[in-house]
């Protein structure tokens, strides 16, 4: 049987052609480009500059790209103080750099990876030093053919230029002699901001025109000579074991080499290095990975958490909720404020857990061999892929490679290195290269979930609709349980956070926290604790406000007052409330706020502080016999001095929706031990009808240094839309996702 190899975008793009009509392509042989090597006569100037021959400056990104932009933002960082053309820049993903130092690995450079909105704060100082160094060398370079002061050698895209004399030379004339420069010690000099030609403009993404043309790689793309296929059928309820496995069928299907068992975490032990125990099914193709996988028998324990279900982890909450938890905040006496307040407002709030479901299931290509490992993966975790081969196979750190792709989205699931683990295994057993991928199925049934959580809230007014009193009782699956070398006796740590909105602005105010216990497991999604915080608190916020007969944004800035900025953690974050209180002013000046809207539309308003941003949404809705419209949201951001102001309002278009999406309805359900939801037919993502109508976006002119823009526009958009239902049609949303709850 001959089988037609047909690239994925090819198979895309001719299907169109099957409703009818002609439609002519072209049709693109290999999908991914190779590894791009350095031409002849190209010079590397430090860790991050390459100048070819030819006057192009290749700009090596550090960062793992997953549609966030850094793969464009981190590069024009470097091509400033480079004083680069970035016309005839280039930017190449590099590898995972790591050197030994002493008994342990550090960067060599530069904390790869991307998670909690860093990757530009990381960057800003540490990049835009190597920019000036290159830059530096290339002046001394001219300097030294000049025989001329280095200080009066200029730069101008591209070029070094000694004014005085009219000289002029392009960094691919001088590169060599930078090239055997010793690059000074000291500190170089950087730009000032008037001096910006590049960031703080609005730049198209690098490679935008690479994915819409096929020729982006991804790690759906990726391979190596000679790789087999492997598809995992895994433990059909958590926790459960393979007891035996009947593979006669399974290895009688065409192209199926071997069967390799996975032993997954026992119950209660670490989700490391795999999340479920499985049993793999390798092929000389995927659909004979997938055949086979369909023929095998396996039989599995019984499930220790084979009763749990989303019903009894609800009635746990409500258990727990009477009880008493961990005082994660007590300041003042909150017992004593809500006995002597004027008004006492109570409610709780809902979410269930919530899945990734990244566009591009979990994926990776892996060769274990007998002194090296090759790992070639979209991941967000470059560091802890390189820890984690090193633990399976035993293998040097400093022999193993590990390349990133582009990912076809991570919110965080590509944090966990799980299906790499797998893989890991895979390949020492079969000795081969092994390409793993994840059906949807396997993606949903077997992700790290958002916890589900219930907020329950009390807060005491005074006769002067003042808030005095905050208590937060917070029943959730902790976010960090069963991971490795976590304090299980501090479990709220990664689900709460100390200075979250109204901590030190409320005299009496209290936190409690309760752990639910649940099999399911569950890590960090997009913004983690702060999405499932916003929801209950700038809902409540908004009640209390309208119990009070105040308007919220009153509320809010009167709440806010003329406090001064506070730490938020040890790593010395500062939350400063008058940041937070000028985003709301920009959004309610710019959303109209103070004009009534037309009967049967409604707005609503909340702003959180997020990853050392600032973010306020003002959502816009018309709801009629249970239909709703999003009009239009507004939005004001405070995240420092914005790098790249088009793909920053990019970032915050795409988590307006995502939040949306998730708001409107998404939830994983669990029954008898197992997610319920497999596929999009069931956890249902928003479709374009649904999307706003208009998102209008404005940033603040800020004199800070860049902050997070990846997660700050999620957390309060679902508070700020279920604020605008009630402000629309007077019904409360207190649990997420929203659903049928409009409907009459």
């Amino acid at each position: 049987m001959t089988m037609l190899s047909v690239s994925r975008r090819y198979f895309i793009s001719t299907s169109a052609s099957l409703a009818g009509g002609l439609l002519v392509v072209a049709r693109f042989e290999a999908v991914a480009e190779p590894v791009r090597r350095p031409s002849v006569g190209a010079q590397q100037l430090g860790y991050y500059v390459r100048i070819e021959a030819d006057d192009r400056i290749v700009i090596g990104a550090p960062s793992t790209e997953m549609g966030q932009g850094i793969n464009t933002s981190i590069p024009m960082i470097i091509a400033e103080e480079l004083d680069a053309d970035w016309a005839r820049v280039e930017i190449e993903q590099l590898p995972l750099m790591i050197k030994k130092q002493g008994d342990d690995f550090v960067w060599t450079s530069f904390p790869q990876g991307a998670g909690g909105s860093d990757g530009i704060i990381d960057a800003w100082a540490i990049l835009r030093e190597a920019g000036a160094r290159a830059r530096r060398l290339l002046q001394m370079a001219a300097a030294l053919r000049w025989n001329v002061p280095v200080e009066f050698c200029g730069t101008e895209l591209g070029y070094v230029v000694h004014a005085s004399t009219n000289r002029k030379a392009s960094y691919a004339e001088l590169a060599a002699a930078a090239g055997r420069i010793a690059d000074p010690a000291e500190a170089p000099q950087l730009k000032t901001r008037k001096e910006y030609r590049l960031v703080g403009t609005p730049v198209r993404n690098a490679q935008a025109e690479a994915i819409v043309t096929g020729r982006a790689e991804f790690g759906i793309d990726a391979g190596l000579p000679g790789m087999l296929y492997a598809v995992v059928a895994r433990a059909p309820q958590f926790d459960a074991q393979v007891d035996s496995i009947d593979d006669g069928a399974a290895r009688a299907v065409v192209g199926v080499k071997q069967i390799v068992r996975l032993d997954g975490p026992a119950a209660g032990g670490a989700w490391h290095p795999i999340v479920a125990s499985g049993v793999a099914v390798v092929a000389t193709s995927l659909w004979s990975a997938m055949k086979g996988r369909e023929a095998l028998k396996v039989r599995w324990t019984p499930s220790p958490a084979s009763g749990e279900s989303s019903d009894t982890m609800r009635a746990q909450m409500t258990a727990l909720l009477n009880g008493r938890g961990h005082f994660v905040n007590d300041d003042g006496d909150s017992d004593a404020g809500l006995k002597s307040a004027h008004t006492i407002v109570e409610r709780t709030y809902d979410m269930p857990f919530v899945a990734h479901a990244t566009m591009e299931p979990q994926n990776c290509v892996v060769h274990v061999q007998a002194d090296r490992v090759d790992i070639i993966a979209p991941t967000q975790v470059p560091g802890s892929v390189s820890r984690l081969a090193h633990e399976i196979t035993g293998i040097d750190r400093d022999r193993i490679a590990v390349r990133m792709t582009r990912l076809g989205g991570g919110f965080g699931r590509r944090l966990e290195a799980d299906f790499i683990g797998e893989a890991l295994i895979i390949s020492k057993a079969t000795g081969t290269p092994v390409k793993l991928v994840w059906t949807r199925e396997d993606d949903l049934h077997h992700d790290f979930y958002r916890p589900a959580c219930r907020h329950h809230m009390l807060a005491g007014l005074d006769a002067h609709n003042r808030l005095v009193t905050w208590k937060q009782r917070v029943a959730s699956t902790p976010k960090n349980h069963r991971r490795a070398g976590v304090d299980e006796n501090a479990p709220w740590e990664a689900d709460l956070y100390l200075m979250d909105f109204p901590a030190t602005l409320v005299s009496n105010f209290r936190r409690e926290y309760f752990a639910v216990q649940s099999a399911a497991p569950r890590r960090s999604w997009r913004a983690p604790g702060h999405t499932a915080n916003a929801f209950a608190i700038h809902s409540f916020i908004d009640e209390i406000a309208h119990q009070a007969g105040v308007d919220p944004l009153d509320f809010l800035l009167a709440t806010i007052g003329n406090a001064p900025d506070v730490k938020w953690d040890e790593d010395g974050t500062i939350y400063s409330p008058q940041r937070h209180a000028g985003v709301l002013r920009l959004v309610a000046e710019k959303s109209d706020w103070k004009t009534p809207p037309a009967n049967g539309h409604g707005r609503g308003i909340a702003a959180h502080f997020t990853f050392s941003s600032y973010c306020a949404h003002v959502v816009d809705v018309r709801a009629n016999g249970g239909e709703l419209v999003i009009e239009k949201v507004t939005s004001a951001i405070d995240c420092g001095f914005v790098v790249n102001p088009l793909g920053a309002r990019a970032q915050v278009e795409g988590g307006i929706n995502d939040a949306l999406s998730t708001a409107l309805g998404q939830a994983i359900t669990i029954r008898d031990g197992a997610a319920v939801e497999g596929n999009f037919d069931t956890y249902r993502m928003m479709r374009i009808d649904k999307s706003p109508r208009r998102i209008d976006v404005h940033f603040v002119e800020s004199p800070h240094d860049p902050t997070g823009m990846g997660e700050p526009p999620v957390p309060p958009l679902a508070p700020a839309l279920c604020n605008a239902i009630f402000a629309a049609i007077g019904k409360r949303i207190r649990e997420l996702p929203i659903g049928n709850q409009l409907k009459p």
